[in-house]
């Protein structure tokens, strides 16, 4: 028998509303970064492989407050941390920006020597070489402050500095469509405070259409993530759904690659971030945990420290709820 033109839809409709959901209780899938071993090089020699777990684990954050030299840590750094230690890591400056490259991948060096010992950093996403203490801005996670730590050879202590890389994140929030908060908004240089570096003009975003792929829908000059759209298409666009399918279903969750070049530093170098985009019918399913984590990611933002220190804050985590 053959299919009516209204049967066939009907039946493209529903294999396209069925892909791309996945349902996530807990949401933030990646526990590592998405830089790391094997990835790939794209356009620009971006690399970006597919999210999964770093294969080098990030040892805990130093948190002892007794004397470091009482805590023999075995080159680990877990003792007391000291920011006015002669050994602390110093980069040339309080934030650095990775580079075009058509070649090797852009590789950024201590200034200082501190000697044989070894490098840490926190949270997740730094490419960082343990031995040498030099960054592969490349593969690392931009828009991000971190906290870098240096553990001498011999001795127990943890010499700790700040560093940030410059580019573009998103805030961790939720987003209610009836309180008409559909769209959410870029920051730079790991500083919700900094004027929006793009407001001039000079940026692109979603430069490969990655994220216009998955029908997230990605302001092309301000990065601005127009949510209510990338839920529901307006005109016939709709008729296919949005991110999340025909019939978004309460609790999923997609992961995109947004590439973007900014009018920076970065002389317009190629970099992306993923970004976690999640769904709810209601404000009330959001799970307690969800929103703790949430808050306490967008807290660590705001007073100026580094995200989180003991797991991965990426990739932003984006919640569009309906209604509270």
């Amino acid at each position: 028998m053959k299919a009516t033109p209204l049967i066939a839809f009907i039946l493209v409709i529903t294999v396209y509303s069925c892909e791309k959901v996945v349902i996530d209780p807990g949401l933030r899938p990646l526990s590592g970064s998405p830089n790391g071993p094997g990835s790939t090089t794209m356009t620009d020699t971006v690399k970006t492989p597919p999210p999964t777990q770093d294969s080098v684990p990030t040892p805990p954050y130093p948190q002892h407050t007794v004397d470091s030299n009482k805590n023999a840590n075995n080159g680990n750094p877990n003792s007391a941390p000291s920011s006015s230690c002669p050994l602390t890591p110093i980069y040339g400056d309080t934030i650095i920006f990775t580079q075009p490259t058509s070649g090797p991948d852009y590789i950024f060096n201590p200034v200082n020597n501190p000697g044989a010992g070894k490098y840490f950093s926190w949270p997740v996403g730094m490419s960082l070489n343990q031995n040498t203490g030099a960054i592969d801005l490349t593969t690392s996670q931009t828009g991000m402050k971190y906290a870098i730590g240096f553990v001498k050879a011999g001795t127990t202590d943890t010499c700790m500095s700040t560093l940030i890389i410059g580019g573009a994140s998103y805030y961790d929030s939720v987003y209610v469509l009836a309180d008409n908060d559909s769209t959410a908004s870029p920051y730079f240089e790991a500083n919700p405070y900094l004027p929006n570096i793009c407001a001039g003009g000079g940026c692109t975003f979603d430069v490969n259409g990655a994220a216009a792929a998955k029908k997230v829908i990605v302001n092309k000059v301000t990065g601005v993530i127009d949510l209510q759209h990338t839920l529901q298409p307006s005109g016939l666009a709709g008729l296919l759904g949005g991110a999340f399918g025909l019939l978004p279903q309460s609790g999923s969750s997609i992961v995109v690659p947004i590439y973007y070049k900014l009018n920076d530093a970065s002389n317009n170098a190629m970099e992306m971030i993923y970004v976690q985009i999640a769904y709810y019918d209601s404000e009330s399913q959001v799970s307690s945990g969800v929103l703790g984590g949430v808050l306490n990611t967008l807290n660590s933002l705001l007073s100026g420290n580094p995200i989180v220190t003991g797991t991965n804050p990426r990739p932003p985590l984006l919640i569009i709820v309906r209604r509270h």
